[in-house]
């Protein structure tokens, strides 16, 4: 007789997945969820994303992190604007991660306004709620709540910028009186972080170039209020290999601390350096 064909089980969580496999190849973050009526820790080194876009007493509290940091590590005093710049890379590089990840595993978009995400840096932890997602037709998900269907990969990569800057709005808000940048160079910022985030993850799995096609398409140039392309391109190593590197759209501002050792993506170093720190000794 027939066998009815099995249907795709039915995903628990939407994220779930997509945040686990995260763990597994890279252990320095771990993504927590919450249920419903499940409170988001506080104290303890946690803070909420909401309190760092209000910009108050959590935020100096966070940046403090920073200062100390910088001055046991590198023994001498950042600017201020220096170092609300390394705290928004440590907070902004794993939040991007929250949307991305799932994106890029399994084509799902989760929504993270800044009131459901809290973040513990020197544990590497977060917590979010996920309350809504888009998906495509097709996706098992879909019979979720919160579900919701775009038509196709161009409408989801309009979700994924959406929900993005639906939380980046609010932090850059927070932090940018204290970085003395104007707006787009903040989300400039924002979007080094989307790509930086994602790719080094997918050089991790294994799947570097596919992340370098899909964030060319997630961030061609033109999608406000993103500053700049993906900015991936090609060197040749000295046996003629292929270095993939790409141009910040902003700077780190790590040469104020250590003007002869810059980043090997920043817009100040050349192609002759990136050549040599990309090259395996």
């Amino acid at each position: 007789m027939a066998v009815p064909a099995l249907l795709p089980a039915v995903p628990a969580s939407p994220v779930a997945a997509a945040y686990a496999r995260l763990a597994e190849v890279f252990p320095g973050l771990r993504i927590q969820e919450l249920g419903p009526g499940e409170r988001a820790p506080r104290g303890g080194g946690w803070v909420g994303a909401d309190e760092l876009a209000a910009g108050g007493p959590a935020l100096d509290a966070f940046l403090a992190w920073d200062n100390a940091q910088v001055l046991r590590d590198y023994g001498r005093q950042a600017r201020p604007d220096v170092v609300a710049s390394f705290g928004l890379h440590r907070y902004a590089w794993p939040a991007c991660l929250l949307v991305t990840i799932p994106w890029f595993l399994h084509r799902r978009v989760p929504r993270i306004p800044v009131g459901d995400v809290a973040f513990q840096r020197a544990l590497g932890r977060m917590t979010v709620r996920i309350g809504e997602f888009a998906c495509l037709p097709g996706d098992p998900a879909a019979t979720l709540p919160g579900a919701r269907v775009v038509p196709d990969e161009e409408a989801l990569r309009a979700e994924a910028r959406d929900a993005l800057s639906e939380h980046f709005g609010p932090i850059l808000d927070g932090f940018g009186p204290r970085m003395r940048r104007g707006r787009r160079a903040l989300w400039g910022m924002a979007t080094d972080e989307i790509v930086e985030g994602l790719w080094y993850i997918a050089h991790l799995l294994g799947e570097e170039r596919r992340a370098m096609t899909e964030l060319e398409a997630l961030l061609p140039g033109t999608t406000k209020p993103y500053v700049g392309t993906a900015g991936f391109r090609e060197l040749t190593g000295p046996n003629g290999e292929s270095l993939p590197t790409r141009d910040r759209a902003s700077c780190c501002l790590f040469y104020t601390l250590r003007p002869e050792d810059t980043c090997v993506t920043c817009p100040r170093t050349c192609d002759t350096d990136r050549v040599r720190k990309l090259t395996p000794a």
